[in-house]
């Protein structure tokens, strides 16, 4: 299992104007009627049904996930698949990791999610051929309109790329996209796209140096 060590050691400002992302893939406003609540901040985000199906997941996760033996990636890659994730082979999800909602999930091979690592995925995320989530890595796909008095929840898609790496305690902000092969250095986070086979540090992260490029990725 790979270990999050590459440390958050660039210089960046102190400040930085947060990125609001565009197009959101899920937005809480169109789909929960007003009426379900006269005060917005105490409406559901989603609907009866889908915090059903997450709830059931949460017990699956604490009954069956959480406690599996490490070494049984094939177990907890076939719980996942049943919930509705794409799992391509030799992925190695431990049983420490936490996947909000299993049916926007989609791995492509050897796929590795350390103890620690959560997906927040209200919305498609997919991760590339051999991409590493270290551990207490964060990958957040949704945030607030913090603009509209509702404050409604609005959920974005999300790609981390074959060969990527985000080490530990690293966080990527809602609808960033992370590049084939880029690196996010420890506990470090992303607000902006990350290029392909560039190692970035820092919060907000900012450009290192590249990478080299040792791997060469099949289309699609």
């Amino acid at each position: 299992m790979m270990v999050g060590n590459l440390f958050a050691t660039q210089n960046t400002p102190l400040r930085s104007e947060p990125v609001k992302p565009e197009h959101p893939q899920y937005n809480a406003a169109e789909h929960i009627a007003p009426s379900t609540a006269a005060d917005p901040y105490l409406r559901p985000a989603f609907s009866r049904q889908d915090r059903l199906r997450r709830l059931a997941w949460q017990i699956c996760w604490l009954v069956l996930y959480r406690t599996s033996p490490r070494p049984l990636h094939g177990w907890r890659s076939f719980l996942l698949r049943s919930f509705g994730a794409t799992m391509g082979p030799h992925c190695h999800f431990y049983p420490g990791s936490r996947i909000w909602a299993p049916w926007h999930l989609c791995c492509a091979d050897q796929v590795t999610a350390a103890d620690g690592a959560e997906i927040y995925n209200p919305a498609p995320l997919t991760l590339g051929s051999h991409a590493i989530l270290s551990q207490g890595a964060y990958l957040c796909g949704a945030t607030h309109d913090y603009d509209d008095p509702a404050f409604p929840l609005q959920a974005y898609a999300m790609t981390v790329g074959a060969y990527a790496w985000i080490c530990a305690r690293a966080s990527v902000a809602p609808g960033v996209t992370v590049g084939e092969g880029a690196v996010l250095g420890l506990g470090s986070v992303a607000t902006r796209a990350l290029e392909p086979w560039t190692v970035y540090a820092g919060s907000p992260a900012g450009r290192v140096r590249e990478r080299t490029k040792r791997h060469e990725v099949a289309d699609a």
